[in-house]
């Protein structure tokens, strides 16, 4: 006979309870049944197969845990991980496991505890995943053409996958990923921090071209993007990347600012994503919410754009020059009044039509409140039509929303 107990490591939320309520109080038996037929072995994704694990052992299945075990490891053989949860199955046999990793030699205390912060983030996604009935916040518009949207959510160390079909939003799959050492929040070059904002895919690099580490390739980002320049945020090279080819993953903390994913999942990104269009959205304030309060977001975003659009068909200069907030700073450092003089259009003519279109808004997952919009504004003075592609930020001052920065794509 055998026991096992979890520690507070291996705390995970609702989906897992029926596991952690078997362990967590004290060790658990596990008495010797005949084995069942080994599993059928899939290429499910790792925490799907470490729940199945942990949902043997609270039924008192340890050879069967055992068997799924290995299982995981022939499905992904540089799976650290894994290794660790089969090196802790194995003792079971022979004595008591208190902890994870207990089968692990001295003097890897620190390796350890990166495996013990990748578990416990590993097992909490499957419960974490939204509700079909939720949708996430920060998509509040795409563009018809945007047919997928990236967001990572830095606080759990998630990444979500989107697609936009029929303008519905549906989430196709969620990846584990890991970040900068210091967190998020980039402010300057070699900070060792992943940034937070709202940023486009904008190339394709083969591991081919590139050193190990980078595993089977990477997608940068277009980070910094206006409002970063604005804020004085510096710095360059953030990637989405692989893993080197013996490590299947790395610790929730431990880039130099890029998100990294196992290269499997490296590569369905790659393939989906399209460059220059798929919008990736990283923050720690990753909300999900009723379709209701998506409306009404949507309804503040674009009225806002409304509002400017307004005003500039008008030449409604004092009600434009109030949109904008005192800091306010383009992507060459002008101010708003150098700015907006030198957007200002024909103004010897005496009426002008405005009109937006293709328009995408999207909301910074953060505790900074922004919003992204993203629109052709088409001019027509007489015969005469012009057409340009307007980046706005607008940020939450007071009571108040503002344009912060501003960029013509």
């Amino acid at each position: 006979m055998s026991h096992f107990r979890l520690t507070q490591h291996w705390r995970a939320s609702a989906l897992l309870c029926a596991v952690l309520l078997s362990v967590l109080g004290g060790e658990a038996s596990y008495a010797a049944k005949k084995p069942a037929r080994a599993p059928v072995v899939r290429k499910a994704n790792p925490e799907e197969l470490l729940s199945d694990i942990y949902r043997e052992l609270a039924e008192h299945n340890l050879r069967v845990a055992q068997q799924k075990a290995d299982a995981l490891v022939e499905a992904y053989p540089n799976f650290r991980l894994g290794h660790l949860v089969r090196g802790d199955i194995l003792l079971m046999h022979t004595r008591a496991v208190t902890s994870l990793g207990a089968a692990v030699p001295p003097g890897e205390d620190s390796k350890l505890a990166d495996l013990r912060r990748e578990a416990a983030v590993r097992l909490q996604a499957e419960p974490g995943r939204p509700s079909p009935a939720l949708l996430p916040r920060a998509l509040l518009q795409m563009r018809k053409d945007q047919r997928h949207a990236l967001i990572v959510d830095a606080k759990h160390s998630r990444l979500y996958l989107y697609e936009n079909r029929n303008d519905q939003i549906r989430l196709l799959s969620d990846f584990y990923v890991s970040q900068g050492k210091l967190g998020i929040n980039k402010l300057k070059e070699g900070d060792m921090r992943t940034p937070v904002g709202v940023y486009y895919i904008i190339g394709r690099l083969p591991g081919i071209k590139l050193p190990d580490m980078y595993g089977k390739g990477a997608l940068p980002l277009d980070y910094p993007n206006d409002w970063d320049k604005a804020q004085g945020r510096s710095g360059s090279g953030i990637w989405v990347h692989g893993t080197p080819p013996e490590t299947f993953s790395r610790p929730p903390l431990s880039t130099d600012g890029c998100v990294v994913v196992s290269n499997d999942d490296l590569n369905t990104l790659t393939r989906t994503v399209e460059i220059g269009k798929t919008p990736i959205l990283i923050g720690d304030q990753v909300e999900f919410v009723s379709k209701e309060q998506m409306e009404r977001d949507l309804r503040v975003a674009s009225s806002l754009v409304e509002s400017w659009r307004r005003d500039v068909e008008n030449r409604d200069d004092a009600g434009l020059r109030a949109l904008y907030s005192p800091r306010f700073k383009s992507a060459a450092d002008e101010d708003v009044n150098t700015w907006l003089d030198k957007n200002r259009f024909l103004p010897g003519a005496k009426k002008i039509s405005v009109t937006v279109t293709e328009p995408s808004y999207f909301r910074q997952p953060s505790q900074e409140e922004v919003i992204v919009s993203n629109f052709t504004q088409q001019i027509v003075v007489g015969k005469f039509r012009h057409a340009v592609r307007k980046k706005q930020y607008w940020a939450k001052e007071g009571k108040s929303w503002k344009i912060v920065a501003e960029t013509n794509v």
